[in-house]
């Protein structure tokens, strides 16, 4: 079965976890710093803070941004329930901007609208859909204009490139920018997270939450008289000053994503080089096509999705998918619209307020696309589409 996503790991990757495992330090150890500094030197932002996923990087970075049951955010209806979660993890209130029918990331033009709709949104947390950045400029327009703060969620976009050149998580037009390495992602740690940001009240803070709210760095003492024994500092002495969690990363998580790290401009290539050979073949089809056309060379191709008309073939998705799967070939959705969930759904959402998350739902498709995907297996599922979809 060719899958719809996929690691790779290598020999390289397989050692450097192993010296780890013969060293002092599982984790709490060099090899977190590590990492947090290669990240911020590779997306060039001043400051990187690793933690155990995306999920946990996103509850972060919206407690710091000050969200709270005050305060509204806004993200897209097309994304995983993540991105819609975390404001609720923070107590806020959940909004959805419609998507852009060509990108199928967040449109500007339908977030300026929640914004006239709704009083007191704090954050807007734009998803880069399948390794495509969203339109930042304009975003960042809109926010400033409300005194938002912007939260770009990279999951699938590490290594991809603003039009400007930068590399997404520069926070070139946000405050914080999150990533996902989940082992179907650009570089893969098993599980784990990172938030970039250039702002070092927002870093100390970030250091702090993930481990249980406890004081880093030279955080002041805030009961300093409890923090001396004859007048001299206990070298043991430390204090919790706010509520936190344990989100930490491990150093066996954080090794075998540094040597991943070292192959990821060749990875992401790859990814390119097969996204234009599925163009180039979809290209003249009626019924099926590219769900996102623009932008190649700045995408970070997490995914490969199709827009196939289901109706005009005669066939449903759930038919396609299981012929697929009959010839070895694994697909899947990209995504449910959040407000579509039931959970959401009972929070009063409607999908049908969403007309353009739902159009590109009723016909997405992501077909497989990963770095060892081979030249015959992508031919493989190139003719097994033009057979079934015609």
């Amino acid at each position: 079965m060719i899958p719809y996503g996929s690691h790779y790991i290598d020999e390289e990757d397989i050692q450097q976890v192993v010296n780890v495992l013969r060293s002092n330090f599982l984790t709490q150890g060099p090899y977190i710093e590590k990492f947090e500094s290669a990240v911020a030197d590779y997306v060039g932002v001043k400051y990187a803070v690793a933690v155990s996923s995306g999920t946990a990087a996103l509850h972060l970075a919206n407690l710091v941004a000050g969200l709270d049951s005050r305060f509204s955010a806004v993200t897209s209806p097309i994304t995983f329930v993540a991105s819609a979660n975390s404001i609720l993890y923070a107590g806020g209130r959940a909004l959805f901007a419609d998507i852009d029918n060509e990108t199928v990331n967040m449109s500007p033009e339908s977030l300026a609208d929640v914004f006239e709709k709704n009083k007191n949104i704090k954050v807007v947390i734009p998803v880069h859909f399948a390794g495509l950045p969203c339109d930042m400029s304009k975003i960042k327009y809109i926010a400033d204009k409300h005194n938002a703060v912007i939260i770009e969620d990279a999951a699938h976009a590490f290594g991809a490139s603003y039009s400007s050149g930068k590399k997404v998580g520069s926070c070139e037009n946000s405050l914080m920018t999150i990533f996902s390495f989940h082992p179907v992602k650009a570089i893969a740690a098993g599980e784990g997270g990172m938030i970039t940001t250039n702002d070092e009240r927002v870093y100390r803070r970030l250091l702090r939450l993930r481990s249980h709210g406890i004081n880093k760095l030279n955080d002041p003492f805030k009961l300093f008289e409890q923090a001396r024994t004859n007048g001299v500092i206990d070298t043991w002495y430390y204090e919790m000053q706010e509520l936190g969690f344990h989100y930490r990363i491990t150093d066996i998580q954080c090794a075998l994503a540094l040597s991943q790290l070292k192959k990821v401009d060749h990875f992401i290539s790859r990814r390119l080089d097969l996204v234009k050979v599925y163009d180039a073949a979809f290209e003249n089809m009626q019924n099926c096509f590219p769900a996102q056309a623009g932008n190649r060379n700045g995408s970070g191709h997490h995914l490969y999705t199709l827009r196939i008309d289901y109706d005009s073939i005669g066939m449903s998705r759930h038919e396609v998918m299981q012929k697929l799967k009959l010839k070895g070939i694994g697909s899947q959705v990209h995504y449910i619209p959040v407000p579509a969930h039931p959970f959401y759904r009972d929070l009063g959402f409607k999908p049908e307020d969403y007309p353009s998350a739902q159009k590109y739902y009723k016909k997405a498709l992501t077909i497989p696309l990963f770095f060892n995907l081979t030249d015959n297996q992508q031919n493989q599922v190139i003719e097994a589409l033009k057979e079934i979809v015609g």
